[in-house]
């Protein structure tokens, strides 16, 4: 089985990304708070470019359907199925220095969505993002996840909400945090902003074209929106390589769009292995698939 090599990110020039900041200043945040911000990551045309691509998705105004997810929000699912310039947002080399040294480099795309709120939104339950995995806290994360500002996340349009440190916590909660019944397709029962605020909360407010990574293991929650502009974000999440996506990325997107992608990006799809062979098919590499045809 032929495990090819991947792209070595201790090789790839972050300083465009870090603004002066060394790489292991930031990394010792993200170790020690759970999170870390870089903003002026994408350029103003980088930006323009995802807004037109969910603009329709956006136009089309399908809401959240429970407490998660929100019924003043849009979600948009199964992004690179839709459009293929969200790959240059999966596979930024600032993004997956983080994802590839936390995880290892056989990671995983684990989900990825855009979140687009709606003034009048109410903030979201607390929740860390690899939760569902039912392991013992505290522990190693399972999962990383990243949240690019498309438009400015502010204190009033519901920035993202994070209690710094509390990646290190064992089982205790916020109050609000969420329950079974938030995942309920029809439920929708949320408090209004400002409750179940945590002492120790920040808002992630951020520029356009910020970016925000967290571990899976960081309690934090969508804010509220009480403002009378949009908030829109879109968070790719990656897991360890042995670890089912949180959005089966392999029925997400069709096989003939994945063999456009870039190699890294069919990757972290999934047509990848994880040494020494979970992942393969019929006892070869997934990527044969693709070339193929058989996929």
């Amino acid at each position: 089985m032929n495990v090819e090599s991947r792209i070595e990110t201790s090789r790839v020039d972050l300083s465009p990304y870090l603004h002066g900041r060394s790489f292991e200043d930031a990394w010792e945040q993200f170790q020690e708070e759970g999170y870390v911000i870089f903003t002026d990551v994408l350029s103003s045309g980088q930006l323009e470019q995802q807004r037109a691509a969910l603009k329709p998705w956006i136009d089309a105004d399908i809401r959240g359907r429970n407490n998660f997810e929100g019924s003043q929000s849009n979600r948009i699912y199964g992004m690179l199925d839709k459009d293929p310039v969200f790959a240059d947002l999966i596979s930024h080399p600032l993004q997956l220095a983080f994802a590839e040294r936390e995880l290892g480099e056989s990671c995983l795309l684990y989900a990825c969505l855009a979140i687009n709120l709606h003034p009048g939104e109410t903030v979201q339950p607390w929740h860390f993002d690899d939760s569902h995995c039912g392991l013992a806290r505290p522990r190693d994360p399972l999962s990383l996840s990243t949240f690019w500002s498309i438009s400015e996340t502010t204190e009033t349009n519901g920035a993202t909400e994070i209690i710094p440190g509390s990646h290190k916590w064992g089982d205790e909660q916020p109050a609000g945090a969420n329950r079974g019944s938030d995942f309920k397709t029809g439920v929708t029962d949320k408090k209004d902003g400002g409750k179940d605020d945590h002492p120790d909360m920040i808002k992630a407010t951020m520029p356009a074209g910020s970016l925000m990574i967290a571990k899976g293991t960081l309690w934090h929650r969508g804010g509220g929106n009480d403002s009378d502009a949009h908030r829109l974000i879109v968070t790719p999440q990656f897991c360890k390589g042995w670890c089912r996506p949180l959005e089966q990325q392999l029925l997400a997107v069709s096989p003939e769009k994945v063999a456009r992608f870039p190699k890294r990006v069919q990757e972290l799809l999934g047509y990848n292995i994880h040494p020494p062979f979970m992942g393969y098919v019929d006892g070869m590499h997934p990527s044969r698939k693709l070339s193929d045809g058989t996929a």
